[in-house]
């Protein structure tokens, strides 16, 4: 059994071993609450059993647990410079030694499902194993899809400095390699970016990442990727060419989904 009273009242006495007043613990709490809406909407639009409606709620709820530890040692969200924060994540929730999984959750049942969901919810799609159950595979989507939809939200309306770590953009370029594999397959490979704007070029990617036609409309509803796009303008020409290209395929791509 899930009880979400609980676990909201044990994440926000976790978060209190942080300074809520650093921008990047408090986008990242702001964040965490979102997420766990999200899911819970989105899963009752699939119309999911209550279990699973709970379930998702509280995998939102648990899915960045391990970015306060990062920020508060590394101070950044970046994992290549830190931690991967959704290995991080299980380790604080499921080490042996202090996992704090049984403060959120009594029912070890649901354990499994909850490991998988926040190990692979920000790795690519391809490392995801074919051997998981069926509801672990769900529950992995329901995340991805609830995670990159207020990551889409939090770049829309956070200040640059707080989501990107850098107010101005202006001044990078697009790297050659990341352009070609968007433009060729509407994703990129996230361990070759080096600038910011390629970092940007992964976030139009996640449009080609949802599971769930109701996560794109909501997406389209909200008008993320154009509001996105108009945030961001560069003084290489041939980088603003390309990054209207790939504005230009995301929305193509977008009038597909009805």
């Amino acid at each position: 059994m899930i009880d979400m009273l609980v676990a909201k009242k044990a994440f926000a006495n976790y978060v209190k071993n942080y300074d809520i007043q650093n921008d990047k613990i408090k986008l990242k709490v702001e964040h965490i609450e979102r997420v766990s809406q999200i899911a819970k909407k989105l899963t009752m639009k699939l119309e999911l059993n209550k279990e699973d409606v709970a379930l998702a709620e509280l995998i939102g709820l648990l899915h960045d647990i391990g970015r306060f530890e990062q920020i508060k040692r590394f101070n950044t969200f970046n994992d290549s410079k830190s931690v991967n924060h959704g290995e991080f994540g299980v380790h604080v929730l499921f080490n042996k030694q202090d996992g704090i999984i049984r403060k959120f959750v009594e029912d070890n049942q649901y354990d499994n499902i909850i490991k998988n969901a926040i190990f692979y919810h920000n790795k690519d799609k391809s490392d995801i194993p074919d051997d998981l159950t069926t509801r672990e595979l769900l529950h992995i989507k329901i995340l991805r899809d609830s995670d990159k939809t207020d990551i889409l939200n939090i770049l829309t309306y956070e200040k640059k400095e707080t989501a990107w770590e850098k107010a101005d953009l202006s001044d990078d370029v697009i790297t050659e390699e990341i352009y070609k594999e968007f433009m060729e397959n509407g994703r990129i490979d996230y361990h070759k970016k080096k600038t910011s704007a390629d970092s940007l070029v992964g976030h139009f990617a996640y449009i080609f990442d949802f599971n769930f036609t109701d996560s794109i409309q909501y997406i389209k509803e909200k008008n993320y990727m154009e509001k996105i796009y108009n945030r961001f303008e560069f003084h290489n020409q041939e980088t603003m060419k390309q990054y209207q290209n790939i504005y230009d395929k995301v929305v193509n791509y977008m009038k597909t989904i009805k």
